[in-house]
């Protein structure tokens, strides 16, 4: 359960009123959904924008913050370290379990995340050239790193308590998380070919919810250990575990 609890306003560099902050973070947030959204599903030559997203995400509390407004989202050291083991297997845990309910339901076929996954992959560079576990390493290194620390720092970091500057900590969270999951649209359920852009309403829905009950588990961690870093720890966990399972039965 999420409790609700006063909340001091993230210190910025400059004088911002809690309602102006909120809006510059919600603005960031489209900017970087939006590149996001056009690194995955817009042509070749745009591919540089999802990498770009993830770095813009680390750096922006050292553009906005002070170092007191850094801590206060959770750029400090966790409470206990038993953290850290305990958000890895959650972490890894959490994928496994999507990877099953994406197989039961949908089978190795189109409707499955995991698959979309893989062919965003492939659509990357040319696969045939290279063994399974040089394709591991060249897709889950950067998975482990740019993602976990860029999402986190920013929707359990910066979006959340900008968030709380205006609404309930509890509110706070589910808002966050559920712009995590409808972010994660590009990578299951909206499809763009020749054609025109598609939805896949079940799976997109599925996938959307699955990614909400991610993003509220390294909510979860964060708030307890009181740190960013052992979400960021569970969240690379997933994505090792997520291309794991990719690699050994969707390629």
């Amino acid at each position: 359960m999420l409790h609700t609890a006063a909340v001091t306003p993230p210190i910025w560099h400059a004088r911002i009123a809690p309602a102006a902050a909120l809006a510059l973070v919600v603005m960031l947030a489209i900017v970087f959904g939006a590149m996001r959204y056009i690194g995955l599903l817009g042509p070749s030559p745009t591919r540089w924008l999802l990498p770009l997203s993830f770095v813009l995400m680390t750096v922006a509390p050292w553009l906005l913050l002070n170092a007191a407004g850094r801590r206060q989202i959770g750029l400090r050291a966790p409470t206990a370290r038993f953290y850290y083991p305990v958000a890895i297997v959650c972490g890894a845990l959490a994928a496994l379990a999507c990877f099953a309910i994406g197989v039961i339901l949908f089978g190795h076929g189109a409707d499955n995340w995991y698959r979309s996954i893989a062919e965003s992959y492939r659509g990357n560079m040319d696969t045939t050239r290279m063994s399974l576990s040089q394709l591991y390493a060249i897709f889950t290194i950067p998975a482990l790193l740019f993602s976990p620390i860029g999402e986190e720092i920013f929707f359990r970091g910066m979006l959340q308590k900008a968030l709380e500057q205006r609404c309930s900590a509890r509110r706070s969270t589910v808002l966050e998380c559920a712009a995590f999951g409808l972010l994660h649209l590009c990578h299951h359920g909206l499809l763009l070919d020749a054609a025109g852009l598609h939805l896949r309403p079940l799976s997109a829905a599925l996938w959307v919810a699955l990614m909400f009950g991610t993003a509220l588990l390294f909510a979860t961690i964060r708030r307890r250990s009181g740190s960013l870093y052992p979400a960021m720890a569970a969240h690379a966990a997933f994505n090792g575990a997520m291309n794991a399972t990719i690699f050994a039965s969707l390629w």
